[in-house]
């Protein structure tokens, strides 16, 4: 691990402003817990990860478990500060549910069981059991139906930001994937569907602007909606190359989905009359398609694989494309395969007569689910169902029956047409740090939380549900907005709008009275405004800003101060400028759009 510099001892406390809605503070560089590190600890895996830990924003107490330290602390704040500022104007209500929970609510809706490892459960000195939140789908289904009676009372849309806990498996890449995290969830509940409608696109929109006015370059995008539940959901993906999850986009459209939802159309064009003899030949070790298009000197588009799995107690082959990639989420859509596993190398065997690697659907006396571009294929080469041959120049109705179901199996891919029919899909890698919902009735049923119509009968809440990551945003942001320097914060969450290098500042009186002065004005113009009065190198003053990703920086010496000037530079640009001391804190104020 790298040297430590640690500036100072905890400052003192944070004023709000109630106008600006961010936090300003007579603050000074030696009056602040500023502890940043020259490398970052070996195990760090992602930029963002690095970079926090360098930065100082971020200390890891356990796997997946970080302090936030003042400064990334003031970053989470205006994040916050952002989201509530939204919320509020969306017109929801906010207030704070308990991070513990009753096992008897969970049980309520079915998901004690079916929520997983992910949920840490725990018992009272009573022997009761509860668990830590993960989300609170169930806690605020209970506060409504205890409260809300009538119709009139509706719609109602309540959310919180509050500190949640899912006990991942391997907790990585720092935030982006920690145990702790906070969050801030919405929980909508309506009359009518219509109205659940109304709301999502309310909540759409707002997601929107949450995320414009972040300064985050992203995408709203058709989703899954996972363990959650519901009818239709949609996740705001911020756009980074490191992205977990896969988009599918169609530049020349608004279309966007992730790659877990994207349809992959049927090919327009027809399948070709056959023109090629069936015939079968030796592949001695050769199972993988790239190794069987190179073996037999063909495209990988015309070999056919093969994937069994067991839906139930029944055997299953699925055919795809061999450049094309299942895609389980939609297995798990189609009627009756949401509980499928993929079939041993025994059951394999057992029902097709030869090991995986050289399996196929003719004469295969099993249930066949092709895949949409497979049904077009002609004169497509197929394992034999004996180990160590294939057969080539395969064509439906002549050697093989026509599949009789047809689906969408696979993963879309650069190139395909894009679902609106609107131009070609792109693909891009994501970090997913909101999502939205329409639960509809799946927990007010299960829970039985009911209101009285208009006629006076008894109906169940129609709901919807709306996450942000708040601490995932940081993490995001910074995989999005960093160079060799450090970070390069969007303005709206830097920890510090400006920074002012005082070069000399506890030997020059010059210095120092300027420095004073400009810091003063800053503040008194609404600027959050950081002053490095540490008796320090340049280097080490300059490098330490630049790594926590101020946006603008303005550097103070005597040299300047006898010219009557002062250095301007602007995180993201490479020169730096030049203006009068006289001046600065107006054109300064300018340049922020002050």
């Amino acid at each position: 691990m790298g040297g430590k510099r640690v500036a100072g001892v905890p400052g003192r406390p944070l004023r709000y402003n109630l106008a600006s809605k961010f936090c300003l503070s007579n603050m000074r560089v030696t009056q602040f817990f500023l502890a940043t590190l020259k490398e970052a600890p070996a195990d760090a895996e992602l930029v963002s990860q690095k970079l926090m830990l360098r930065a100082g924003l971020i200390r890891r107490l356990a796997a997946g478990i970080y302090t936030w330290m003042p400064l990334g602390l003031r970053v989470v704040r205006k994040v916050e500060n952002i989201i509530r500022e939204e919320m509020n104007r969306a017109g929801a209500v906010e207030l704070l549910m308990p991070a513990i929970q009753p096992a008897e609510l969970w049980m309520e809706s079915g998901r004690w069981q079916k929520y997983g490892p992910e949920l840490l459960r725990l018992k009272d000195r009573h022997e009761r059991d509860f668990c830590v939140g993960p989300t609170h789908e169930e806690v605020v289904t209970d506060v409504v139906r205890r409260e809300v009676r009538s119709y009139r009372q509706l719609p109602l849309h309540l959310y919180q930001i509050q500190t949640k806990f899912r006990d991942e498996i391997r907790p990585r890449f720092g935030v982006m994937r920690g145990r702790e995290f906070v969050m801030k969830d919405g929980y909508s509940f309506h009359a009518s569907y219509a109205d659940l409608q109304r709301e999502y696109r309310n909540m759409y929109e707002t997601y929107g602007r949450i995320f414009t006015r972040l300064g985050l370059a992203f995408r709203a995008v058709a989703a899954d909606t996972g363990s959650i539940g519901g009818t239709g959901s949609h996740e705001f993906q911020v756009l980074a190359d490191s992205g977990e999850d896969a988009i599918a986009y169609c530049p020349a459209s608004d279309y966007a989905a992730n790659i877990e939802l994207a349809e992959a159309l049927r090919p327009a064009t027809e399948r070709s009359a056959p023109s090629a003899a069936l015939n079968k030949v030796a592949t001695p070790g050769v199972k993988r398609c790239e190794e069987v298009a190179k073996a037999l000197s063909l495209p990988i588009e015309k070999i056919v694989k093969s994937i069994a799995v067991i839906r139930d107690a029944e055997f299953v082959l699925l055919l795809l494309r061999g450049d094309h990639l299942l895609n389980e989420i939609k297995l798990r859509r189609l009627p009756g395969m949401d509980a499928f596993r993929f079939a041993t190398e025994t059951e394999v065997v057992e029902h097709l007569g030869s090991k995986p690697g050289s399996i196929g659907p003719v004469n295969a006396n099993v249930r066949i689910i092709a895949d949409r571009s497979v049904s077009v294929m002609s004169d497509f080469v197929c394992g034999a169902n004996q180990e160590g041959f294939h057969l080539t120049g395969v064509n439906w109705t002549r050697d093989l029956p026509e599949p009789m179901e047809i689906a969408d199996l696979r993963n879309v891919a650069v190139g395909d047409p894009s679902p609106d029919g609107k131009g070609t899909l792109a693909i891009a890698r994501g970090i997913e740090v909101g999502h939205i919902f329409q639960l509809r009735t799946r927990y007010s049923e299960a829970m039985q939380a009911t209101f009285l119509d208009e006629s006076g009968q008894s109906r169940p809440f129609e709901m919807g549900c709306y996450g942000i990551g708040v601490t995932r945003i940081v993490g995001a942001a910074i995989e999005q907005n960093h160079d060799v320097k450090g970070i390069v914060f969007p303005a709206p969450i830097a920890p510090f709008e400006v920074a002012i290098v005082a070069i000399g500042y506890r030997k020059s009186e010059a210095v120092r009275k300027a420095a004073e002065d400009l810091h003063h004005k800053l503040q008194e113009a609404g600027i959050d405004v950081l002053l490095d009065d540490r008796d320090e190198r340049p280097g080490v003053m300059f490098a330490d800003i630049e790594l926590i990703g101020v946006p603008h920086r303005i550097t103070l010496g005597e040299r300047g101060l006898k010219e009557g000037i002062v250095e301007y530079q602007r995180r993201r640009d490479g020169q730096a400028a030049k203006l009068p001391i006289a001046s600065a804190a107006a054109e300064l104020q300018q340049r922020l759009g002050g």
